[in-house]
């Protein structure tokens, strides 16, 4: 029987996070973020979810907690993040609010961006960086190199 390479409710690239503890960051998702869970949870003898998957504004995004002695660690243990996912949605400053209401840390403050958007990034309580906007202006190529340099030239970059 022949499969599709890329499972149907999957895109072709999927984020994973390594949460720990796993059940409270997806308590936490669907706090703040409105995530469904939307496939299995498979769990560990332990109790330890080895996967779950949520669908965080129609994207999927799979999780887990970390594997002891194993190569896949959270950014708690890792001791943070190089990696930042942005959540675009037109609640953004109700999710933003409700982010730091439950613990999130502010990384960058939610405020008018020269290219945009407007928004700011959190760091949630599982080591994980957010950033939280929305679209608020179409800005040309031009406009936007004219409002980049302006940036930096005022020390902000």
């Amino acid at each position: 029987m022949a499969v599709e390479p890329v499972p149907a409710r999957y895109g072709a690239l999927v984020a994973n996070l390594v949460c720990s503890p796993c059940a409270d960051a997806i308590d936490w998702y669907v706090e703040v973020f409105g995530a469904e869970e939307s496939g299995p949870r498979m769990t560990g003898p332990d109790g330890s979810i080895a996967h779950a998957e949520l669908t965080i504004g129609g994207v999927l995004v799979m999780l887990g907690d970390e594997w002891p002695g194993g190569a896949v660690v959270s950014p708690t243990t890792l001791g943070g993040s190089p990696v930042v996912l942005f959540h675009y949605s037109a609640d953004a400053p109700e999710i933003w609010q409700r982010a730091l209401t439950n613990g999130a840390e502010v990384v960058l403050p939610y405020e008018l961006q020269f290219y945009g958007d407007e928004g700011g990034r959190i760091r949630d309580p599982f080591g994980h960086l957010w950033g939280i906007g929305r679209h608020v202006e179409d800005v040309s190529d031009e406009e936007m190199a004219r409002r980049m340099a302006a940036f930096y030239e005022d020390g902000d970059g």
